[in-house]
């Protein structure tokens, strides 16, 4: 039986999950739900997850929830070496940049994203205030990433990992914002975009 995810792949939180899966090779199914039409609020969905939110995966008897750990779940299952398998120091170098996207990149980026993207989706104007307060945070952040990246070849050490990839969704759509500069203008920002 297939792997299910369900929600809408513009979602940065879905396309976690779907990458994670796209890495890992399974076979698996996108259930599109539609953000308009409110599917996430349906009771066949809360049952899913109280939250009401996005992804959500099936697999098998198993249902999970937020992205993370839905990529992780997939990756430990079919592709355990981009979680740093085998080694204690690398796992746990996987794990803090995980969680310093987390924490620390993904707020600020997210936060820019939505007011410059998807504002006018959201049926409202952009918020330059939050715009202007994300990014002097973000610009923070990206010192400490470049410090970091002018050491590694990757987040977590010499190997490719969740650490790297759990960047991308979110990069992916700050890229498409004015605000990119802020990330090109780092020489080592492979790891973050």
């Amino acid at each position: 039986m297939a792997v299910k995810v369900y929600g809408w792949a513009m979602s940065p939180y879905v396309s976690r999950a779907l990458l994670a899966l796209e890495e890992a090779g399974p076979d698996y199914e996108l259930v599109p739900m539609s953000h308009q039409a409110g599917d996430h609020r349906r009771p066949e969905h809360l049952a899913r997850n109280l939250f009401g939110q996005v992804p959500v995966l099936e697999d098998g008897d198993l249902t999970l929830f937020e992205s993370r750990a839905i990529a992780r779940h997939v990756l430990h299952k079919h592709k355990p070496e981009l979680l740093g398998a085998g080694s204690l120091e690398h796992a746990a170098a996987v794990d803090v940049w995980l969680e310093v996207e987390a924490h620390q990149l993904h707020p600020a980026a997210v936060a820019i994203v939505i007011e410059c993207i998807f504002a006018s989706y959201l049926g409202r104007e952009r918020n330059q205030a939050v715009v202007d307060e994300n990014v002097e945070k973000l610009k923070k952040v990206l010192e400490v990433y470049e410090a970091w990246l002018s050491q590694s070849r990757y987040l977590a050490g010499d190997f490719l990992s969740l650490a790297d990839l759990s960047h991308f969704t979110i990069m992916h759509y700050f890229m498409a914002t004015e605000y990119a500069t802020l990330v090109e203008a780092h020489p080592h920002h492979y790891g973050i975009q």
